[in-house]
């Protein structure tokens, strides 16, 4: 077996054992989720948290509400996401979007459509990469997309034999997960929280720690 293959599918116990449950991704509604999907490009899940909080307490959480609000409103309640001009703007194509291709009982419409076409109509949202796409399809949607993000390289480079994985692309990278796992909504939805939750205890940017539990995988 591909040592890669091999680590990425032995991995997943490991961290599963250390860490238990993760409950990702947090959120009432599919939208909310949508939202905290947006609003955490380049920010801590911390400050997402903090504009979040605001659009409830603003009644301003779901798509409706967030394109009947003016920007500088709209500014306003997402100021601790930081970005928040930038943001704002996303946030309502993305509730464009929203209103247009998902139905009232938050399914997507997918018109005869593969899950792919409908994640290239996603992509062409203003503002929403791959990252962000595959977090919306996986945790608000239910679809098995596995989502890459910068712990998920750092890890994969030290940890799971893709010492290529810092500047891999996104969709290669993706590939090596998805091919060497089965499509599991419940696996993506925990591996990703498991990784994220890894680097930030224990696999960090300048240095891992000792008692991280994959320092023996490989």
């Amino acid at each position: 077996m591909n040592r890669s293959v091999e680590a990425i599918r032995t991995a997943f116990p490991l961290l599963r054992q250390n860490y238990g449950p993760q409950h990702w991704w947090p959120g009432d509604t599919p939208w909310e989720i949508c939202t905290g999907a947006v609003l955490t490009q380049n920010t801590s899940w911390h400050n997402v948290e903090k504009a979040i909080v605001l659009l409830k307490q603003a009644a301003a959480l779901t798509p409706q509400r967030t394109l009947e609000l003016s920007l500088p409103e709209l500014e306003r309640l997402l100021q601790p996401s930081g970005f928040f001009r930038i943001k704002a703007v996303r946030l309502q194509a993305t509730a464009r979007w929203w209103l247009d291709q998902v139905d009232r009982r938050d399914r997507p419409c997918r018109r005869g459509r593969s899950k792919v076409a409908f994640r290239d109509n996603l992509l062409a949202v203003k503002g929403i990469g791959p990252e962000t796409a595959d977090s919306i399809l996986l945790y608000a949607f239910g679809w098995p997309f596995f989502v890459i993000d910068a712990y998920t390289r750092r890890i994969a480079a030290r940890h799971l034999d893709l010492p290529e994985a810092a500047e891999a692309d996104y969709h290669e990278l993706q590939r090596c997960f998805m091919d060497a796992l089965p499509r599991d909504v419940q696996l993506y939805n925990e591996y990703h929280a498991l990784l994220v939750r890894l680097a930030k205890e224990q696999c960090r940017k300048a240095i891992c720690r000792p008692e991280c539990p994959l320092r023996n995988l490989l």
